[in-house]
């Protein structure tokens, strides 16, 4: 179970990301592109080009979690 503080900051990258992109690719692109750090606590949100997919990076500072979700209906908007 992934505990969430409850003011959580989120950053979502507007731009589509390459879903093959695990742990080291996520936090790559968290720092470099969207220049935030990843060890701040603060939650990342990277979405494939037809929005069906997402992933979530959050450090919860033992570690790094991604989240995948993929939906068989729809996108996210």
């Amino acid at each position: 179970m992934i505990g969430l503080p409850s003011a959580l900051t989120i950053h979502l990258a507007i731009e589509p990301v390459d879903m093959r992109k695990q742990f080291d690719g996520l936090w790559t692109v968290a720092s470099q592109v969207l220049r935030e750090d990843p060890f701040g606590g603060a939650l990342f949100v990277f979405t494939n080009k037809r929005r069906n997919r997402v992933k979530l990076l959050y450090w919860d500072g033992t570690g790094v979690w991604v989240l995948a979700k993929r939906l068989e209906k729809g996108c996210f908007t």
